[in-house]
């Protein structure tokens, strides 16, 4: 019997042209759209030819797009090499900026055939987020000087020493289409169905035809005199000048483009990026782009997540992109020359305001990193790329070494928390806490510490020694791992630690076997101290609440979303979360003595009323009933040994369709296992039956959003099988493909 609709699992999209056709030439216009205002803007901002941006526009399509390892990355004029460009345009002219970028290519050549690319992970993320954050308010501050009907100077210091002027001389015709770009930009994707027509494009035309039916006074692009190509020249400067802005170049261009390609990954099903590769493709790109008098090239992406959403499924939506800017560049040039360029400074504005992001700042506040986002962001702004991340890496080395160093102390009563890193440099203050320990009393050392090292094991076991001979005694109790346990059993004849039970907890299973195993009576226990169930609870209190609280806060707060109803015997030994490693609001579990699912005219509702609520309430999407080897119900009900009138006999005549399917001569089952064990397994294969039985339970099969699943648990072995109802027969585990 089949449970659940059968679904062909094989891929079946189309390849070749056909997948070209129908999703990466639509996704290249979008694409088209959008790059050409932001190329157009980013060469602006920078004191660049404007055809600078065009060229790179084309060649980070075309080339780069051709031969790149992140195929749906889309590269072209960086956001995030603005403030560095505008730098070098100031100090050496485009010629020699054109020469930088080219040789800046041949170091990322360099760097992608070593395969250091992956270094690049290895940066702090709150670094390069702040690096990033610090680019775009230079960016945003610099454009809005622009907006305002001013010219942009090369620093954000000096920039914002530009505004209060501007702000009070600011030129109506500027103002007002830069004003019509940004309002139009951050309003236009609140209009339906407007992800049809890219927002960048919409907010620069709508700029140009007010411009042009107002006749405001605005200066414009101008692209004539820029189709002659700007070939390199060499920089003149100290080698030591040239060699940094090389250097600088080439890293800022290769993290934004390794960053951008990782976080793209996340955004598709597709191959993943090959990050050498791809750096190899930047490379190759800002060498013919230095060559060719183009702006440098990294991977953005704002293009890249527009790309994938646009639906693009190979790298020919980027190089698509980048033949449709050069035809429109060649054939179009009179139509680009209307834009008026506060319009793409207002474009830029909101760009760069968007790289500031206030829920990344939220993240890096929990996680306590937001001194170093913060220290690289001032640094940025005020002194410029390379200052800026140099002190964002210097705080979060200091602070990584702070955190390697140091370990908090706090004494209760008898017991004494450490948590953190204890090295020889914390030791100290703890043996001084330690000391002030009463004599002759029981102390409890509770160890949550992520490492400790021999000055610390020695510092330690010296003080232990020393206040057990005295009369007192010492319990180490290691919570996260156990290293001062493995360096005392290192040691000969040095006895193990924790000598006392272990207290029960979220803790390795080693740590439960070493429990106590007999369980005394009820009126054996003088306090609740002997009482393992009140142990329990306050060991989950004391130590895995603090873990969990988040989590389940998060339950409390919106509520449960389970994906399983997971329905099993009511045996002690059988525990839902641990063998199908799941936890708190995954599982809504029905529990009952031999899993049983009674039908709807059995008079029972406690079974019916828990699927009804999973199916149509918790719209759960898997049904799972679990049997169990060595089944006490499954004995019962081969051994007839259920007392007549009782409950436990009342309850297990709904088990006895399960007797008939047992021994019916077309389901032999499991001929190798006992015979309360083979039929547990028909057990579970009736109950699969009987939750057909069900209306609520057909209508979702029969809808496909819910399938049935039969599992039975060897006890004995730990190990878990599921079940062919066809056969009543056991099939093992695989991992899903």
């Amino acid at each position: 019997m089949n449970h659940q609709p059968r679904s062909n699992t094989g891929d079946h999209t189309p390849h070749g042209p056909p997948l070209i056709l129908k999703h990466d030439l639509p996704a290249s216009f979008v694409l088209f759209l959008i790059s050409i205002p932001l190329s157009l803007g980013i060469a602006h901002a920078t004191g660049a030819p404007l055809m600078a941006g065009i060229i790179s526009a084309v060649i980070g399509g075309v080339v780069v797009g051709a031969i790149s390892g992140a195929p749906l990355q889309i590269s072209g004029p960086g956001t995030g090499l603005v403030v560095i460009v505008a730098g070098l345009v100031a100090q050496f002219g485009w010629a020699a900026t054109a020469a930088i970028t080219l040789a800046a290519g041949v170091l990322q050549l360099a760097l992608g055939l070593t395969g250091i690319s992956r270094l690049v992970m290895s940066l702090s993320p709150a670094v390069v987020h702040g690096m990033l954050a610090g680019i775009g308010i230079s960016i945003a501050v610099g454009q809005l000087v622009v907006v305002l009907g001013g010219t942009a100077a090369s620093t954000a210091p000096a920039n914002l020493a530009l505004l209060p002027g501007e702000l009070v001389g600011a030129h109506l015709g500027p103002v007002l289409a830069g004003a019509v770009a940004i309002a139009v930009l951050l309003l236009w994707p609140r209009v339906p169905r407007a992800s049809l027509i890219p927002a960048p494009l919409v907010a620069v035309a709508t700029a140009t035809a007010l411009a042009f039916v107002l006749r405001l006074d605005v200066a414009r692009v101008d692209l004539p005199d820029s189709h002659a190509l700007v070939f390199p020249e060499m920089p003149r400067g100290s080698v030591g000048t040239v060699l940094t802005a090389i250097v600088t170049v080439a890293l800022v261009a290769s993290m934004e483009s390794l960053l951008s390609a990782v976080a793209t990954d996340r955004l598709h099903d597709g191959p993943r990026a090959r990050l050498d590769k791809e750096l190899i493709a930047q490379g190759t790109g800002n060498v013919l782009a230095g060559a060719l008098g183009g702006f440098p090239i990294s991977g953005g992406l704002a293009r890249s997540s527009t790309n994938v959403a646009a639906g693009a499924k190979t790298r020919y939506a980027a190089i698509f992109q980048g033949v449709w800017i050069a035809v429109a560049v060649l054939a179009f040039a009179p139509a680009l020359e209307l834009i008026p360029l506060s319009a793409l400074a207002g474009v830029l504005f909101v760009v760069g305001l968007r790289l500031v992001s206030v829920a990344r700042m939220r993240n890096l506040v929990q996680h306590r990193e937001f001194l170093v986002y913060a220290a690289t962001v001032l640094g940025v702004v005020l002194f410029g790329l390379l200052e800026g991340v140099v002190a964002g890496l210097a705080i979060a080395l200091l602070r990584a070494l702070y955190r390697l160093t140091h370990c908090s102390v706090r004494v209760e009563s008898n017991r004494v928390y450490v948590r953190g890193s204890l090295v020889f440099l914390g030791v100290g203050r703890l043996v001084r806490e330690l000391r002030r320990m009463p004599q002759g009393e029981t102390v409890v050392l509770e160890l949550h510490v992520d490492y400790l090292d021999h000055a610390s094991y020695e510092a330690i076991n010296d003080w232990r020694e020393g206040y057990e001979r005295l009369g007192g005694r010492v319990q180490v109790d290691e919570v996260h791992d156990t290293w001062y346990d493995r360096a005392n059993q290192g040691k000969p004849g040095r006895r193990k630690t924790l000598p006392g039970p272990l207290p029960r907890w979220f803790a390795p299973w080693s740590h439960w076997q070493g429990t106590p195993g007999p369980v005394t009576l009820p009126e054996q226990r003088s306090s609740a101290e002997g009482d393992p169930m009140l142990r329990g609870m306050h060991e989950f209190e004391r130590r895995s609440a603090p873990l969990v609280r988040p989590f389940l806060h998060e339950l409390a707060v919106h509520g449960q979303r389970p994906q399983q109803l997971f329905i099993t015997c009511a045996d002690s030994r059988v525990v839902p979360n641990l063998i199908t490693t799941s936890g708190p609001g995954d599982l809504f579990c029905v529990r009952n003595i031999g899993n049983l699912v009674p039908m709807p005219s059995a008079g029972d509702s406690s079974v019916g009323a828990a699927i009804e609520y999973a199916v149509e309430i918790l719209n759960v999407s898997t049904i799972v009933v679990c049997g169990h080897s060595d089944c006490g119900a499954m004995k019962a009900l081969v051994n007839g040994s259920a007392s007549r009138g009782s409950h436990l006999h009342s309850w297990l005549r709904n088990a006895e369709p399960s007797l008939i399917r047992f021994h019916a001569p077309t389901s032999p089952g499991c001929t190798d296992l006992p015979v309360a064990d083979r039929l547990a397994v028909a057990n579970v294969a009736q109950q699969l039956d009987n939750l057909l039985s069900h209306p609520s339970v057909r209508e979702a099969i029969a809808a496909g959003t819910l399938t049935l699943k039969g599992m039975y648990f060897d006890i004995s072995n730990a190990r878990v099988y599921l079940v062919d109802p066809d056969r009543n027969g056991l099939e093992p585990v695989t991992a899903p493909a």
